[in-house]
């Protein structure tokens, strides 16, 4: 479950809380029904007639009664696994507005800026949720996400997305999703969580806002921009420089999937290798004192 929401909303006047409907209930069980390709749809097993996307409408609790996990259900044409729901499942259920890290910069962002169990992290630019998704699946309940959206319709399709995966994931971390410019957060930040380990910033001029997150990062922590064009990592990576942060790494990361041939052996897939964005990671070291 969500642990916590973001409370008192005039704490900062540029910000406003994203309000969401709090049920104590306990949420029906969430399960997938997968494809042998890794294609999943997602349902609860609850009563009553549900349209799934790409399967149709139907009853669940009715379709699904005598089947158990790692059983093989048909429904229509359609031959799949039931399975329990994780992140992957989650993700490709997902609504998207805005575009969406995926997991192959997710993953690399994750492991490189150290973040794990009980982080506390900053995301500048939330958006439909996809790189909020990962981080709460990797975070586990001891640690703090802060989401910040400057567009209410986009806030609205991620929180969508990760109260669904706050019911599918063993462990959530304490979330708070804000409306607003993520420049103004520092107070929040402060009495949410002290200092922060990492922040991901994935906005338009992820430059302008570096000197507001930089007092907010602890020593040694990590604070990363998404750039889609070379200019935008240019004037993050002087920006990062002139507050004192050393650049790690700075570049984009290639993905080329392999397929089996008709004939034997693997060969690269015919699927496009196409940019997504320019990472830029640098991290908080103390000052050198001038003598």
């Amino acid at each position: 479950m969500v642990r916590s929401e973001l409370s008192n909303c005039g704490l900062l006047d540029s910000l406003s809380c994203i309000p969401r409907h709090v049920d104590n209930s306990e949420p029906a069980e969430w399960l997938a029904l997968r494809e042998d390709d890794g294609r999943a749809y997602l349902l609860q097993r609850t009563p009553g007639e549900v349209k799934v996307k790409g399967l149709g409408r139907f009853d669940a609790e009715e379709l699904l009664r005598g089947y158990s996990i790692g059983d093989r259900i048909t429904v229509g044409q359609k031959s799949l696994t039931i399975v329990v729901p994780s992140l992957p499942e989650a993700r490709r259920n997902m609504a998207r507005r805005a575009q969406v890290i995926g997991a192959k910069d997710s993953g690399f962002l994750i492991s490189w800026m150290g973040i794990g169990v009980g982080s506390r992290v900053l995301e500048g630019g939330h958006g439909s949720g996809g790189l909020a998704m990962h981080l709460a699946n990797i975070m586990g309940a001891g640690g703090t996400l802060i989401s910040v959206e400057s567009r209410p319709e986009h806030a609205e399709v991620g929180r969508k997305n990760m109260e669904r995966l706050s019911e599918v994931l063993p462990e959530f971390p304490e979330w708070h999703l804000v409306e607003g410019d993520i420049s103004s957060v520092g107070e929040l930040v402060v009495d949410k969580c002290g200092m922060i380990d990492a922040a991901i910033i994935d906005i338009a001029e992820p430059w302008d806002v570096i000197p507001d997150i930089e007092p907010l990062i602890r020593a040694g922590g990590r604070l990363a921009c998404y750039c889609p064009t070379t200019i935008q990592l240019e004037k993050c990576w002087e920006a990062a420089e002139d507050r004192g942060l050393i650049v790690e790494w700075a570049g984009e990361m290639i993905e080329r999937r392999w397929v089996k041939a008709s004939r034997g052996g693997v060969r690269p897939g015919n699927t496009p290798i196409g940019h997504t964005a320019f990472l830029l990671i640098s991290a908080k070291v103390a000052t050198i004192e001038e003598e």
